[in-house]
């Protein structure tokens, strides 16, 4: 933080010290409203005296479920001040999911709003359910937005707002579940700030910093990489409820956006519709789809900010406008201080040599509080460390390389295949945008299978590059070409579904097998 004074790492406390320092600067804004410090304290105070007299207070477990814009941080941080837990809820739940996710999290208080993208979400929630015993309360944002607090609700927000320590729970907050079912996970207020606080100098957000981002609030790299990065930095954030090409280039025109952060892809299809859009204020730092040429750097040279849910964001990286050691290309940057990061062999448990790939695990004050439902046991290790499930390895330097996830390697005549590693080397041949390399198993065993982004490809150039490139045994013996990136299924957070990538494998595999039998007949 740039405060010269320390301030406790609250939502509330963070709050006053940047209203204090400057109650005129934007702290977020959207395309029909912008709300300054001083105002995001003045509001959220009113607001927080709302829901106290509604019945909320600390360790109150309060479901959010509403899109991007001004109204869900005001919303968020009016909860978090006094010490409610936010539980965040993605937009994009279908019913089941949002119930199964009301009832691990133990929600009581549900605010939201009646409908967006054609999904009414109240409808069923707001009639007392036996499938969610702990929800008893049900708002609507509309009916938020006109409440007013009684007097006697007023006085006591300051009281209740002082009680809230950076031990007090701040969050639970769902993982996208890639990779299995959605683990509600458990941070802190100073595990969650502590570890925005962290990260900031490898994001390049300064108190100077105007940041959009494309992600969701209620992912964590939308909520930490997002709204608490720039409270934390005393930065603006530049957000919209429904973000499309066209509508993203006006928006980062219009408030001169230095940094735009989120997933390669967004900032490609972007950069092919940005025509003359002015985007000379976007600064290094900016993904380089989106910057000219001379700002961009070479592939490998920036660090690939790493991290996780469970570590509220990255906990491994490098100052993105700044290139890694040679030496370093192509790694996840270093551990942020405070972060003890270890490798250990998968199988059984034991700490590994620098250069060797194993499990990564994670120690730390920025590491999660729990899991909901799971005791301690269940989630850390003996001595502390939470199997992140991740494969990686770090250098005798201290740099961390990401080596895809542990249940996605596989074996190939007895050789292990890391998917990670196939997919940067396919990336590296020209044409091809992105690649998605999954595990196909039958009866004959487990075979290379990957998609691939890029126009004008051919299966048997791939194939011929790929043999320059790989191994023998990781050449892909099953290949689909699509068009463009947009063709590769991903989950709500952007994480790509290896699930749904396997069914598209499986159906061409069997397509191409059943083609070569009629030919065989013929």
């Amino acid at each position: 933080m740039t405060d010269p004074a320390p301030v406790a790492l609250t939502v509330d406390a963070v709050v006053r010290a940047r209203a204090a320092a400057d109650p005129n600067k934007p702290m977020v804004i959207d395309p029909a409203q912008r709300l300054s410090y001083g105002d995001l304290d003045a509001s959220t105070r009113e607001l927080a005296a709302v829901f106290v007299q509604g019945g909320v207070g600390k360790g109150t477990r309060v479901g959010l479920l509403m899109p991007n814009g001004v109204d869900w941080v005001r919303i968020a941080i009016a909860l978090t001040r006094i010490g409610a837990v936010l539980v965040p809820l993605s937009t994009l739940l279908p019913p089941p999911e949002l119930a199964a996710q009301l009832r691990v999290a133990g929600v009581s208080v549900l605010i939201s709003v009646e409908e967006f993208r054609g999904r009414r979400y109240l409808d069923d929630l707001r009639t007392p359910s036996a499938e969610l015993p702990a929800l008893q309360q049900v708002w609507s944002t509309g009916w938020v937005a006109r409440a007013t607090a009684a007097s006697a609700a007023r006085r006591i927000v300051d009281a209740m707002t002082a009680t809230v320590t950076p031990a007090d729970l701040l969050l639970i907050v769902f993982t996208s579940g890639s990779s299995g079912p959605p683990k509600g996970v458990v941070h802190s207020h100073g595990s969650a700030l502590g570890a925005v606080e962290s990260g900031l100098a490898a994001r390049c957000i300064t108190a100077n910093t105007r940041l959009y981002l494309p992600m969701p609030f209620f992912w964590v790299g939308g909520l930490g990489g997002g709204v608490l990065s720039a409270l934390m930095a005393g930065a603006t954030l530049v957000t919209e409820e429904r973000p499309t090409p066209e509508s993203t280039c006006r928006l980062l025109e219009a408030e001169r956006v230095t940094l735009f952060r989120g997933w390669p892809d967004q900032a490609a299809a972007l950069a092919s519709h940005a025509g003359d859009t002015d985007l000379s204020a976007l600064q290094p730092g900016s993904l380089d789809a989106l910057l000219p040429p001379q700002l961009r750097a070479e592939p490998g040279a920036r660090a690939n900010l790493f991290g996780m849910t469970e570590s509220f964001g990255p906990y491994c990286g490098y100052a993105a406008d700044t290139d890694l050691p040679r030496s370093a290309w192509g790694s996840c940057g270093k551990p942020f201080a405070g972060m003890d990061v270890r490798i250990v062999d998968s199988a059984t448990g034991a700490p590994v040599a620098a250069e060797t790939i194993g499990m990564i695990q994670l120690r730390g004050p920025h590491t999660l509080r729990g899991l909901c439902g799971r005791s301690r046991e269940q989630t850390f290790t003996a001595d502390g460390y939470y199997p992140t499930g991740d494969l990686g390895r770090l250098d005798q330097d201290g740099f961390l390389y990401y080596h895809g996830r542990s249940d996605d390697m596989f074996k190939v005549s007895g050789a292990t295949v890391y998917p990670s590693e196939v997919e940067k080397a396919l990336r590296s041949i020209t044409g091809v945008r992105d690649a998605v390399v999954v595990n196909l198993a039958d009866r004959a065993g487990n075979r290379v299978a990957a998609v691939i982004a890029g126009a004008g490809l051919s299966v048997e150039m791939l194939r011929d590059r790929a043999r320059d490139v790989l191994s023998p045994f990781k050449v892909p013996t099953v290949w689909l070409v699509v068009p463009g990136t947009d063709a590769i299924p991903r989950g709500p957070t952007g994480k790509v579904d290896k699930r749904r990538i396997q069914d598209m494998l499986t159906t061409r595999d069997r397509a191409v097998a059943g083609a070569e039998q009629r030919r065989e007949r013929i």
